[in-house]
């Protein structure tokens, strides 16, 4: 039914079209004649011969029958050069061309008909002789000019209509574009033609090329640079702000979104390049978050190295699905594996990333497979189905909290899952293993630390055992992770706060997403078995301060319209942590990527430690209180106070 009534408004649209050029055909000869009429009358010589019009009638220049040739030659030429399949509503340079080759097409066939004709003597009866050249010109100029009326005059008016209603009182959100280039445009022709939002005008661009400046795009003026943009939004009442410049840096990305933030409008982004598969379309452009305004020095990868680490091989993901995990995903699929598998326990997550992968990248062959780490056979099978060159191991329980309070599921899921893992890697052929761990485990005084300090203990007695590649990635909190600190600040502050921050002085190191997805690959490609790669930070930042980051960035004032509360250290939380033990620092050595460090595998005696993890992971099953203690006996540089403790303290 619906598929009628398109078809029916589309036929009707056609004929609608036809019949407005019908006319505007027999009004330009009707104007080419009253021209040459003038012409003649004036004493004028025409562009070619012209004899006297009597009453000023079509003929002789235009018989009934010429008219209507030239008519049908037209209406031919438009539809050959798809003037009417083309929405005129978006039209752009491309239309226009072609309606400008349309018109100059059929004048000049009509030129050559009426050459051809005239030496048949019929139709030289009909009027094709020598006396029409200069009315077929004309008419042909005429009708270009009511072609590009028609098409186009409609785009003007709604224009002035758009620049009239922009101002403070508009119902339609007057917008600032940042970047006067390629996607700037584009961006201005989508809320132009009030496609992609038609809440939106473009009101000016910003651009800090001092050449652009004073310019105009498509009639919209480069009105200054970014140190600029506060005066402008005041003077143009502006209410949205979209930073249209891909190839940004990180670091002039966050002093942009600073400057626009602080204006107190709507800012949208858009995707930096490096994370783009094509051009950025108008789906590319996403909310500002505070991760946007925080600077760190870029990590660069080696791509040629990473690549042929990636290229052509089958990789599989455990806890592919989470928020590390699914941006490994994304930025290994550039590399074009051979195929990727999801292995996941939610669901959901991985179904939206399969949905993400295949629309972003159709083709990539990407499989879900729904699993826990802590089931051997289950993960066999899996191994089994797809014998995958490449193990990225992400699975983990993380929350420091939580795992305090169930320190034996802690056992289960890190450590008897990474030894699961690992174990049917190494049995189905596995080439490399890259698992990641995290500063906590460094001097752990937590229980969720000191299992991830297991499992790095784990994967360098199997790299001295094993002809596969184990290596371990080690970094600090991830900014934007599922249970990291921002968003909890930001459910926080939108509950009314208050904000909560441990202690004033606590400290940590930071580092996005994406870099920590990419340090993961390059550690992979970098590949020596048995080594923690470690991501040179930077300096830690202070939570008490970035919690102040956050609520000015939700347009509140820390302490006067969001209060910051103080609430003490939690159970098995340090007031800042380490990126490596004292051991290896003094062994560090850095690798051929300038920021990234490894450390060396430490001397554990094999069979004591297999004998210790044994039993912790059976005293994980049973549930036993003494996980903690057997946890203690295996990492000996564990500091564990518990939640009574800490409430003593």
């Amino acid at each position: 039914m619906f598929g009628k009534n398109a078809q029916m408004e589309r036929i009707a649209r056609v004929v609608s079209l036809i019949l407005l050029d019908i006319v505007c055909c027999i009004a330009a000869m009707a104007f080419a004649v009253w021209f040459l009429h003038m012409a003649v009358e004036g004493g004028y010589s025409p562009l070619f011969y012209a004899t006297p019009i009597p009453n000023g009638e079509l003929e002789p220049y235009f018989t009934h029958v010429q008219a209507a040739v030239f008519v049908a030659v037209y209406i031919a030429s438009f539809g050959v050069f798809r003037l009417y399949s083309s929405i005129w509503s978006v039209s752009g340079l491309n239309e226009g061309i072609m309606a400008i080759a349309g018109v100059g097409v059929g004048t000049v066939v009509n030129l050559l008909l009426n050459f051809v004709l005239m030496y048949i003597p019929v139709m030289r009866d009909w009027g094709f002789d020598n006396t029409g050249r200069t009315g077929i010109i004309l008419s042909g100029i005429f009708i270009g000019i009511f072609v590009f009326i028609t098409r186009f005059g409609y785009r003007v008016v709604r224009r002035i209509i758009s620049d009239a209603r922009s101002g403070a009182d508009s119902p339609r959100k007057a917008t600032l574009i940042v970047g006067a280039g390629y996607f700037g445009a584009y961006v201005h022709s989508q809320l132009q033609n009030g496609v992609s939002a038609p809440d939106c005008v473009t009101a000016g661009f910003i651009d800090d090329n001092p050449a652009k400046r004073g310019m105009r795009i498509d009639g919209v003026k480069v009105l200054g640079s970014v140190e600029d943009i506060p005066n402008i939004v005041k003077q143009k009442h502006i209410r949205e702000i979209i930073i249209a410049i891909p190839s940004l840096t990180q670091k002039r990305r966050a002093e942009i979104v600073t400057v626009c933030r602080g204006t107190g409008c709507h800012v949208r982004l858009v995707t930096p390049l490096s994370e783009l598969n094509d051009k950025p379309t108008m789906q590319d452009l996403n909310e500002v978050n505070i991760t946007d305004m925080l600077f760190r020095p870029e990590v660069d990868l080696d791509v040629r190295s990473v690549e042929s680490f990636i290229e052509h091989k089958c990789i599989l993901i455990t806890g592919g699905g989470g928020s590390i995990g699914s941006e490994i995903c994304r930025q290994a699929a550039v590399f074009y594996p051979s195929r990727m598998i999801i292995f996941d326990i939610y669901e959901n997550n991985a179904y939206e990333l399969y949905c993400e992968l295949k629309q972003r990248r159709p083709w990539l062959d990407v499989v879900i497979r729904i699993g826990s780490v802590r089931d051997k056979a289950r993960l066999d099978a899996v191994m089994d189905e797809f014998h995958p060159d490449i193990v990225l191991h992400t699975a983990a329980h993380k929350h420091v909290p939580l795992m305090e309070d169930s320190p034996a599921e802690a056992v289960k899921n890190n450590v008897a899952g990474t030894l699961n893992v690992l174990s049917s890697a190494d049995s189905h052929g596995v080439k490399r293993f890259v698992m990641l761990s995290t500063d906590k485990a460094v001097n752990p005084t937590n229980v969720m630390g000191a299992t991830k300090r297991i499992t790095e203990m784990i994967v360098q007695q199997y790299a001295k055992t094993s002809v596969m590649r184990c290596m371990t990635v080690r970094f600090g909190n991830v900014l934007g992770s599922h249970g990291s600190v921002i968003p909890l600040f930001e459910r926080q502050i939108k509950n009314g706060g208050p904000v909560t921050v441990t202690d004033k002085e606590i400290t940590r190191y930071f580092m996005t997403i994406p870099e920590a997805a990419q340090l993961v690959l390059q550690a992979g490609a970098l590949g020596e078995s048995g080594a923690i790669y470690v991501l040179d930070m930077g300096e830690p930042v202070k939570i008490y301060e970035l919690a102040e980051k956050v609520i000015r960035f939700h347009g509140y004032e820390p302490n006067v319209d969001m209060p910051i509360e103080i609430t003490g250290l939690r159970p098995g939380e340090k007031m800042f942590e380490e990126l490596l033990t004292e051991d290896e620092l003094n062994d560090m050595e850095k690798t051929a990527h300038g920021r990234i460090f490894k450390a060396h595998p430490l001397q554990v005696d094999p069979d004591e430690f297999s004998e210790r993890l044994s039993e912790l992971c059976e005293l994980a099953e049973m549930n036993s209180n003494a996980v903690v203690d057997c946890i203690a006996e295996i990492v000996p540089n564990f500091t564990h106070k518990t939640t009574e403790e800490m409430r003593m303290a």
